[in-house]
């Protein structure tokens, strides 16, 4: 085991980590490729300029510092095990599939894997991002020329939203979780789960009474709507007061 001399003397930068990644992520990862993805990208982008921040593919595959973290060597200093770009691309899916980034993929016209793919973390500021992407109204390089021609978002489906947010998955609210899945928008059940969740109302009835009161009412062009936390709390609690727990 290669030994660590310690931080120096004198100014050190650091890397800001939100207190949700501790209490909310950490619990629950337990697979080591996407632990070091997930805090790699919170550095990489922390480093980045601009209010639009990601990580295409290609320049994570390209990063010497990210693969050397994730290879196993043996005594003698030889890769031992999965390739490192193997095991970077399934801490990618898991990070996805988790809910903590959100891909952006430009799909093969003929069929095949995606012809390049954009990493970003699931913040407020790139999910506002994301949906310009997916409308048509923000392009990355590397995107086609048309608004939104082969251009494919990925978010976290929503039985992985239900176990993160919620609990273990019951058979019984599993029929009614496709359902929903089938009824909804993926922006919509993203953004209740998110509401939820601030409002310490961590249950599915809450949940899908929002959705239903955003069918019935309409919700701006199906755009999340925004708001501080506090408006959001004064009209949820009255309308769906009898789902709240204490």
């Amino acid at each position: 085991m290669k030994g660590f001399a310690g931080f120096p003397e004198g100014k050190v930068r650091f890397t800001p980590l939100p207190d949700l990644f501790f209490s909310q992520l950490m619990p629950h990862i337990d697979n080591l490729p996407e632990l070091k993805v997930t805090l790699h990208l919170f550095w990489l982008l922390h480093g980045k300029k601009g209010h639009l921040r990601y990580a295409s593919l290609q320049e994570l595959r390209e990063d010497p510092l990210l693969l050397a973290g994730l290879s196993i060597k043996d005594p003698e200093g030889k890769v031992a095990g999965r390739r490192p770009e193997d095991l970077l691309d399934e801490g990618l899916e898991r990070a996805v599939a988790r809910g903590t980034l959100l891909r952006v993929s430009v799909k093969d016209p003929e069929g095949g894997d995606s012809q390049e793919s954009w990493y970003f973390l699931n913040d407020d500021p790139s999910r506002r991002a994301v949906e310009k992407i997916e409308r048509g109204e923000l392009r990355l390089e590397g995107m086609p020329s048309r608004p939104g021609e082969g251009v494919e978002v990925e978010r976290p489906n929503i039985f992985a939203l239900y176990e993160q947010n919620i609990g273990l998955l019951q058979p019984l609210i599993a029929e009614e979780l496709r359902e929903a899945e089938k009824t909804y928008p993926a922006a919509w059940i993203e953004e209740a789960f998110k509401i939820a969740v601030e409002r310490n109302a961590r249950n599915w009835r809450y949940i899908q009474a929002i959705l239903e009161r955003w069918a019935r009412e309409g919700k701006d062009d199906g755009a999340p709507k925004r708001g501080s936390k506090e408006d959001r709390y004064r009209y949820f609690k009255g309308e769906y007061a009898d789902y709240l727990e204490d």
